[in-house]
């Protein structure tokens, strides 16, 4: 009941800041100017607020988070060892007919399904892990900025879930293909579960990520950190940039290089598109154009 009080208390101290601007009266010229002053009312507010009270906050918000992930591993965690067995369909497809997935380690049969299950739970809460953030967030911005954050917000969750879909789907076969067809002759592969596991939810946290890329180059430009037009005069560096990640970040193989560069690549264009659809940047005034400007 403490930490529901201080939470709301946090949430009241807003809410009557901005009642006690609007409540002032105000004619129809300073209405926008209301407008702005009772938002910055509220960030002073927030401001004003000891650190205690958003730490509380950000520690009620966490709570949240890691019971909603209890929550879904405990409802799949009879299902660990089918979830396993879908992870491991595409290398047991790749296996020789007398070869088979190991375990080196005792606890690996059991630890390997609960690692993957705890992943998938949180692959699954990821919707209600970025809306708690968001609403620990929400309160500090303004409403333009809420308005492009919704958007940004939804985008970004189904953009992870497609890079993770692509990388299992499609990436995930090839790269195993590829590194069994090397395979001395004389040597059976037979992989450790535990670093399959390891291998695969990489591959599926770095092709999550990189598919966020549309996301964050929108995000530069509004904030200001880069321009759309100094984008594009550096698109030639970026896209050597885009196969300089991928040959660190991905297996020792030129398959998995290339199904990352190739993705990034079109993911920066993608983003690129959307901020020249979405943002119009002002013409920079030319010397010519300021000396007509001055003899008009």
């Amino acid at each position: 009941m403490k930490l529901f009080k201080r939470r709301k208390s946090r949430l009241e101290k807003i809410a009557d800041s901005e009642t006690e601007v609007s409540k002032e009266p105000a004619s129809k010229s300073t209405v926008s100017k209301d407008s702005h002053s009772q938002s910055d009312e509220g960030l002073n507010t927030l401001a004003d607020m000891p650190i205690t009270e958003h730490l509380i906050e950000l520690r009620t918000h966490l709570i949240k988070i890691c019971v909603a992930v209890l929550i879904i591993f405990l409802v799949l965690v009879g299902f660990s060892r089918e979830l396993y067995t879908l992870l491991s369909d595409p290398l047991v497809a790749q296996l020789p007919v007398n070869s088979t997935m190991i375990a080196t380690d005792i606890t690996s049969n059991f630890m390997a399904p609960i690692r993957l299950t705890i992943f998938v739970a949180a692959f699954a809460a990821m919707p209600y892990i970025l809306y708690q953030i968001w609403s620990f967030v929400a309160p500090g911005l303004y409403k333009k900025e809420k308005k492009i954050a919704i958007p940004v917000l939804l985008s970004s969750i189904f953009l992870f879930y497609a890079g993770v879909a692509f990388a299992y789907f499609i990436v995930l076969k090839g790269v195993l293909k590829f590194f069994i067809m090397f395979a001395p002759q004389n040597v059976v592969p037979m992989t450790d579960i535990d670093s399959y596991l390891s291998f695969a939810l990489k591959l599926f946290m770095v092709f999550g990520l990189t598919f966020e890329i549309p996301v964050v180059t929108l995000l530069l430009i509004l904030v200001g950190l880069v321009s759309i037009q100094s984008l594009k005069d550096k698109r030639r560096y970026i896209i050597v940039g885009c196969f300089g990640v991928a040959a660190i970040v991905t297996p020792p193989d030129g398959v998995s290089m290339l199904m990352l560069a190739i993705p990034m690549w079109l993911l920066f264009e993608l983003g690129l598109l959307f901020a020249q659809l979405l943002i119009k940047e002002e013409p920079k005034t030319t010397l010519v154009s300021d000396i007509k400007t001055s003899d008009n």
